[in-house]
């Protein structure tokens, strides 16, 4: 938590703040733009990055470099002067993160008995959702104050809570695999993908969508991270699991689930804080997003209730529908209802805690345990283009489609109403057609590294099953009549 919050909570709190940073610390709109591209970049690139480095080197010692990392970009985030200091401080932010996240929770989720995973899951969503809950308050309550800096040296403070946190509790553990190949074009990827589609996204603060500064880079990055999910499905000892993962039903279904919910939720907190911006102070927008933290709070304690069940299957789905129905309630609320706005916002919560961890879960439940850096990895990476990317396209969609900006939020609210179905729909499209059905996890037999904690099913394998049988039927010989 003390790892995972900081950068987590700084992003959610950032969009009123940035106007005041930007300002105190001499940087155009473009400029502050860019630095949070570049942090959500390195954030993506750090998922992978983590994979490379935990297969070489010993993990313990990594996790110790990873925190210290955390805690130097903390501090010049917090102390800079000028904007290189504050872009290259909130880079590192990012990059130590997602490196901390993949390398501290597998280990947290199978380095326990059993009987603790459902504490252990309860608490691991509570701090990535419950971090992002209440950063549009605490980003309020200090644009309301004038200042930004008392907030970043509480998170330097997190930061360096996380770095004792690892020196207390170090316990050296060897390279996962050092004989395992060192996959350069993977990292070369990631980095350029991850580089050029965010720095195009962040391009949108000053240019139109098809401006070349913006469709150049974005669609390039896009390009090479689309390219480094089909080398990495075609490669023989690949670093990520994208084959096992994209070739398997449930695991499939838990990815949809993830990016769909990361790209429809941002249109019901980011797009509606903009129209609330209009009508009310920072402080006030806060409070209105502050039932986000309730429902993520649920959400997590219900997480941890069905984390061993069968029920674990059906978590994600009713996460889509509440997604729906808080973006719905959002848009009736619009531009001033603040009822509707607060039960928007602890519906926005629960639907975030239901869906993107357990579907996570889904899907690693469905490899064996050893495996969960790399399925962790690639479901972080997809999830940032989805999440961090996604945001700036749609504020700069709503602020353009029609020049006003309540109008272009409703419109955009009914996308992101109609990926949350979408994603719901999809995710049960693939079990059915696959035969894939809800199970109870074996967690011993998971937690012992030997095999999946269920059976998931080739994808679409009912439909592949049915063409087969058509190709032997075309196939068989017509036997000839007999007296």
């Amino acid at each position: 938590m003390s790892a995972i919050i900081p950068y987590l909570a700084l992003s959610a709190a950032l969009d009123p703040l940035a106007p005041i940073i930007a300002r105190q610390v001499h940087m155009s709109a473009q400029t502050m733009s860019l630095s949070s591209g570049l942090g959500n970049a390195a954030y993506a690139l750090g998922t992978v990055l983590a994979v490379q480095l935990g297969l070489h080197l010993p993990q313990r010692r990594m996790l110790l470099g990873y925190a210290a990392l955390l805690v130097v970009g903390s501090v010049l985030t917090a102390a800079a002067q000028d904007a290189a200091m504050f872009i290259i401080g909130h880079t590192l932010q990012g990059l130590a993160t997602s490196m901390l996240l993949i390398a501290a929770v597998p280990p947290l989720a199978i380095g326990y008995p059993r009987e603790r995973l459902h504490t252990t899951v309860m608490i691991m969503n509570m701090g990535i959702f419950g971090a992002v809950a209440l950063g549009p308050f605490i980003g309020g309550l200090q644009a309301n104050a004038d200042a930004w800096r008392p907030l970043f040296w509480i998170v330097t403070g997190i930061s360096v809570l996380a770095l004792l946190l690892v020196v207390l509790t170090f316990e050296d553990a060897p390279a996962a695999n050092p004989n395992a190949p060192r996959d350069l074009p993977a990292i070369g990827l990631a980095a350029a993908g991850s580089l050029a589609a965010f720095l195009g996204a962040s391009e949108l603060t000053s240019h139109s969508i098809l401006d070349v500064e913006v469709i150049a880079p974005l669609l390039g990055g896009l390009a090479l991270i689309t390219a480094l999910i089909v080398y990495q499905f075609r490669a023989a000892q690949p670093l990520l699991m994208v084959r096992e993962m994209l070739t398997s039903a449930i695991p499939v279904a838990g990815v949809v689930t993830a990016l769909f919910a990361a790209a429809a939720s941002v249109s019901a907190t980011v797009l509606t804080a903009s129209v609330y911006a209009e009508k009310y102070g920072p402080v006030r927008v806060g409070l209105l997003y502050l039932p986000e933290l309730g429902g993520a709070v649920i959400a997590a304690v219900v997480f941890g209730f069905v984390i061993a069940r069968r029920s674990l299957h059906y978590l994600p789905l009713v996460g889509m529908i509440l997604l729906a129905a808080g973006i719905g309630v959002f848009r009736l609320g619009m531009p001033a209802n603040q009822p509707l706005a607060l039960l928007g916002s602890a519906l926005t919560g629960l639907a975030l805690g239901a869906t993107v961890a357990p579907a996570l879960f889904v899907a690693g439940f469905s490899v064996p345990s050893a495996n969960l850096p790399r399925v962790f990895a690639v479901v972080e990476l997809l999830r940032a283009v989805a999440a961090f990317m996604i945001a700036p396209i749609f504020a700069h969609f709503a602020a353009t489609v029609t020049g006003d900006l309540h109008e272009g939020t409703n419109i955009a609210l009914w996308i992101g109403l109609g990926l949350a179905l979408a994603g719901a729909a999809i995710a049960v499209t693939i079990y059915a057609l696959s035969g894939a059905r809800p199970q109870t996890p074996d967690l011993d037999t998971f937690l012992g590294g030997l095999r999946p904690a269920w059976y998931s099913p080739p994808l679409l394998s009912r439909i592949r099953r049915s063409h087969d049988l058509d190709d032997l039927d075309v196939a068989l010989p017509v036997p000839e009549s007999v007296d």
